[in-house]
């Protein structure tokens, strides 16, 4: 069986011609950064890599200075899941001339169906978006392709066999991806794919306040965003600090690089704290041993991942979530209420059909949240 390793993307806020296949990632390690081994891809990345969840309200002016400064400081590895043609070009923007230096995470099954993303196993769909990928990112070849969130047992098995899996195959025969690997947020899935030999990375999220208990329920919750670092906000009632965070996550022996989301080059400094960090500022065992978070196992907390969508009504119900969040947290401002004004559709048009209900990882209970932003923002 193939060596496995594991991304642990980042909640803690806490993975074409012939001569592609000879390509490896041309940067230099930085003597600051820890570095460890992609399993059996060979590929080394830095333990603090960077997610894709930070541009898509910066401009690529500001996406250039973030990677040239993640790529300068030894950030080498990158995760692209989302579709929004926006995030897409801001990030190959953001790279310029330095793709050899970056290794890129792209997955296979991310449609952007004119308003919003969409997961999708359809080939032609997958194809379009893939190629979509490409020439946004100005490359003709991606490190790591992955398939795209597999949760339930049942998919799984479905895969298998399937035009969508063949195509995966056959990109990676092409020389346009050369690793292949898969994301999940259900660890008995994320195991049996782990058996099969498929896949050689698989990016599973990590969390300090649901790892240790499980619910009947929903086994696989967790809080996303920055509500560890809010007690007022997080399961555990406690704030646990990013370094906490990020030595929980590395500990876990098949971890090899945690993805954050980052928005500005002046944020990264912040992220990479943890490579010099005491060993009693990364102590996280003294602050878990106080606390679980076995009371608010069941209440669901949104992470943003769109993974809900599409919506029946067009709602674009992970920036919905975030505007809400931060205004129950901030209070109601006039910018937080102007950038939701300005959504194509807002929460007061939930029809509260379900849909989402059932594509959602971590239990969160969409339509009434849709309840809340529309008192909160009143449409």
């Amino acid at each position: 069986m193939k060596k496995i390793v594991l991304l642990a993307f980042a909640t803690i806020l806490m993975m074409v011609s012939c001569t592609n296949r000879q390509k490896t990632p041309q940067f230099k390690e930085n003597p600051d950064m820890e570095y460890r081994t992609l399993g059996s891809t060979g590929l080394r990345v830095g333990v603090i890599g960077l997610g894709c969840g930070g541009f898509d309200e910066i401009d690529s002016t500001a996406s250039r200075e973030l990677v040239t400064y993640a790529l300068d400081h030894g950030m080498n590895y990158m995760d692209l899941y989302d579709a929004n043609p926006k995030v897409r070009s801001n990030i190959g923007y953001g790279l310029g001339d330095r793709r050899a230096e970056m290794i890129i995470q792209g997955h296979i099954g991310c449609w952007w169906n004119g308003d919003s993303y969409e997961r999708t196993r359809d080939v032609e769909k997958c194809k379009i978006g893939f190629e979509d990928l490409l020439e946004r990112l100005h490359t003709d070849y991606i490190d790591v392709g992955m398939i795209h969130i597999v949760d339930k047992m049942e998919e799984w098995q479905e895969i298998q066999g399937s035009p969508y899996l063949q195509y995966v195959q056959d990109l990676k025969a092409q020389g346009k991806i050369k690793h292949i690997g898969l994301s999940s947020h259900n660890a008995e899935v994320a195991l049996a794919i782990a058996k099969s030999g498929l896949v050689e990375v698989i990016m599973f999220s990590l969390n300090p306040a649901f790892d240790r208990v499980q619910s009947d329920k929903n086994p696989w919750t967790f809080g996303g965003g920055d509500r560890l670092l809010d007690a007022e906000k997080s399961p555990l009632k406690i704030a646990l600090t990013r370094d906490q965070c990020f030595a929980y996550v590395m500990a876990k022996p098949c971890v090899k690089v945690a993805l954050c989301s980052i928005d500005s080059a002046s944020k990264v400094d912040e992220y990479l704290h943890y490579l010099k960090a005491t060993d009693e500022e990364k102590d996280y065992n003294s602050a878990l041993s106080k606390q679980t978070a076995q009371n608010d196992m069941d209440k669901g907390a949104c992470t943003y991942c769109n993974h809900c969508m599409p919506c029946s009504a067009g709602i674009p119900i992970a920036k919905v979530n975030e505007l809400l969040d931060k205004a129950e947290k901030e209070g109601l401002t006039a910018e937080l209420k102007a950038k939701y004004d300005s959504l194509p559709h807002h929460a007061g048009e939930c029809t509260h059909c379900g849909a989402c209900l059932s594509r959602c990882p971590f239990g969160v209970d969409i339509p009434t949240q849709m309840d809340r932003a529309k008192e909160v923002f009143g449409k």
